[in-house]
């Protein structure tokens, strides 16, 4: 079986990660053989770049890849194993996301620059929301394990192979907003798959949208696409 790299960039020190960190918590819980984590602490460097250093450093040795945010409650006791079985159905996968793609889109969950929902039909996964469990309120998106055109970017995983053999990276200009945009746009290019797969975590964080580094990535994401 593949290695497992697990790729998290933090703010806070490699010290600090395992115990001031949800993600870190998380992952002190269960040590699991067959996978590395990869940690960025103290980290100011866009996601992408670092993402990327990891996809390169494998180029030679095959794994399987998640990229994660440091603020998940990973839930689920058999995570792991919903992961791989997941990448059996999807090329990319995560937790939510979006069946269908929308003009000049600022997210996988909005549909306009107000920031109006999509319509439930369009929409996949389950992601709970607050401090830890039970989560403050529990987003039902729609059914888990679709195709979908977008991914949200807090949970993703895919084979190393895949992303090699296809020239499938990280778009540096993003640093921490779009960049999960981006890469599932250039995956619907490239007729690589995305889908969402059941996974019970909690996320800490509802997202910075309409913050002056979101406006900027989002008008660099439209200078890039077109719409």
């Amino acid at each position: 079986m593949n290695r497992v790299k697990f790729i998290v960039a933090s703010r806070v020190s490699a010290a600090d990660f395992y115990t001031n960190t949800a993600t870190g918590r998380s992952l002190a819980l269960q040590k699991i053989p067959i996978m590395d984590v990869c940690l960025f602490p103290e980290n100011k460097v866009g996601l992408p770049a670092l993402y990327n250093s990891v996809i390169r450093e494998v180029e030679n040795t095959p794994c399987t890849l998640i990229f994660a945010h440091d603020d998940l409650h990973i839930l689920d006791y058999y995570w792991m194993a919903h992961v791989l079985n997941g990448l059996n159905a999807f090329q990319i996968l995560g937790v939510a996301g979006n069946v269908r793609r929308l003009p000049r889109q600022p997210s996988w969950i909005f549909i306009d620059e107000n920031f109006a929902l999509d319509e439930p039909p369009n929409l996949s996964g389950v992601v709970g929301h607050g401090t830890g469990f039970p989560p403050t309120h529990l987003d039902v998106y729609g059914p888990s394990g679709l195709r979908v055109k977008l991914l949200d970017g807090l949970f993703l995983a895919a084979h190393s192979r895949t992303l090699i053999d296809r020239d499938l990276f990280f778009d540096e200009r993003f640093d921490f907003h779009f960049y999960d945009m981006d890469l599932c746009r250039q995956a619907e290019e490239k007729d690589v798959s995305c889908g969402t797969w059941p996974l019970s975590i909690v996320h800490e964080s509802g997202g910075n949208f309409r913050s002056d580094a979101w406006k900027k990535a989002y008008a660099a994401y439209l200078a890039k696409w077109g719409e």
